[in-house]
């Protein structure tokens, strides 16, 4: 290439360059994009949970489709046997959460995930969780709605204060 053709070829890359990298900044910024944080999350006390809390994060439990909501379970509070009709995955945002299955409350024998952890729920299977600890913890469950939380004796609360567990 003869050198007075060189600045050209050079613009036109720069040129080009940057029509790309002007594409590719307009690709993240299309509708359907969602950011959220943290300040954003609008926690709402679950009624009668002894202080817990829920913010759903995107989508809507309550109806058909994908959803993200967080929990916040504050020390020695734990939910008693329930299922939930479809699979849930929950994910420790921080804290020891405490997880049990099947209908016998038992928080002895609870499973305590820390930070990082990851728990599935299949479809209809009976668990029970919440912090049994003093510092509490934070869950983001995702699954499919609706999501309702069926107990499995309606005569129990379905929220309650526990001990630490004795290892």
């Amino acid at each position: 290439m003869p050198p007075s053709f060189r600045p050209a070829a050079v613009l036109a890359l720069l040129v080009t360059g940057g029509l790309w990298a002007g594409v590719a900044a307009l690709a993240q910024d299309k509708p359907g994009f969602v950011r959220i944080t943290p300040s954003e999350i609008h926690w709402t006390a679950i009624p009668g949970g002894l202080g817990a809390k829920y913010a759903v994060v995107l989508g809507d439990p309550t109806k058909p489709g994908l959803y993200v909501v967080r929990a916040i379970f504050p020390p020695h509070v734990m939910d008693t046997p329930h299922t939930h009709p479809n699979d849930r995955y929950v994910t420790v945002l921080s804290g020891t959460w405490y997880t049990g299955t099947g209908p016998g409350f038992a928080p002895a024998t609870a499973t305590p995930l820390t930070a990082g952890s990851v728990m599935f729920h299949p479809a209809g299977a009976v668990h029970w969780d919440g912090s049994a600890g003093d510092d509490g913890a934070v869950v983001q469950i995702t699954g499919m709605g609706p999501a309702p939380t069926v107990p499995i004796d309606p005569k129990v609360s379905p929220w309650t204060r526990v001990e630490t567990p004795k290892r």
